[in-house]
């Protein structure tokens, strides 16, 4: 059984400890900060599998913390929110979260939530075991080495925008609809998915399109979803 080690950033100690409590019976090793500083700092001293970050903390905040992860870790980051709007998660998501729990939260939803990002983490490219290196015009994936590159330059992803991509490019041509994008991706149904997706899908086109609103490979296809150029 792979050993997993998941970082709970908040600034309650309660809540801290108790996710830790429900991760560890999952035999999930935690660790703890109670702000974005000190998760920054256990990041660089320790292996991370996975990041429970809270928004509200003094210090740096989650929305800040995530932006500085994601400028040199892809491992999943899930978002605690106290707040329920759609801004505030889209924000999240928009500077690199894999997913959000809104508070107060259902502490098996979480754990639920945990394992399939670490699943999805760890079998990252394994695809139906699709080997070859697919190229779509300069757009390359190579899922053995689990790496997107346009024009040979390498793209960093998230682990969600991966599995969007590789999904796309492994069926180059294929419309899906953002239902099916989701349920295919997040491995849940796809309710009220459309918010989600979208946000990936801009992130992802910021990071392989020349110009993101003339996208050249990962096309809208309107009232239906989206594809990715042949």
């Amino acid at each position: 059984m792979n050993q997993y080690y998941v970082l709970v950033v908040d600034d309650e100690k309660e809540i801290r400890d108790a996710i830790e409590i429900y991760l560890k019976n999952e035999g999930i090793t935690v660790l703890k900060a109670k702000d974005g500083v000190e998760a920054l700092e256990i990041l660089n001293e320790h292996q991370v599998h996975l990041i429970i970050l809270d928004v509200m903390m003094p210090k740096l905040d989650g929305i800040s913390a995530t932006y500085k992860i994601r400028e040199k870790k892809n491992i999943p980051i899930i978002i605690l929110s106290a707040k329920s709007e759609d801004t505030d998660k889209i924000l999240g998501l928009q500077v690199g979260a894999d997913d959000y729990v809104t508070k107060p939260f259902n502490p098996m939803e979480l754990v639920a939530r945990v394992k399939s990002q670490l699943r999805r983490y760890v079998t990252l490219g394994t695809f139906e075991g699709i080997q070859r290196v697919i190229d779509l015009n300069g757009l390359t994936l190579d899922p053995s080495a689990k790496t997107v590159a346009v024009n040979g330059e390498p793209v960093k992803l998230t682990p969600i925008e991966y599995k969007i991509v590789e999904l796309l490019m492994t069926n180059a041509g294929r419309v899906f609809s953002i239902d099916e994008i989701y349920e295919r991706v997040w491995k849940e149904p796809g309710f009220n998915a459309e918010n989600t997706v979208a946000v990936h899908v801009r992130k992802i086109r910021e990071k392989i399109e020349i110009d993101a609103k003339n996208p050249r490979y990962l096309k809208v296809v309107w009232g239906i979803g989206y594809k990715m150029e042949k």
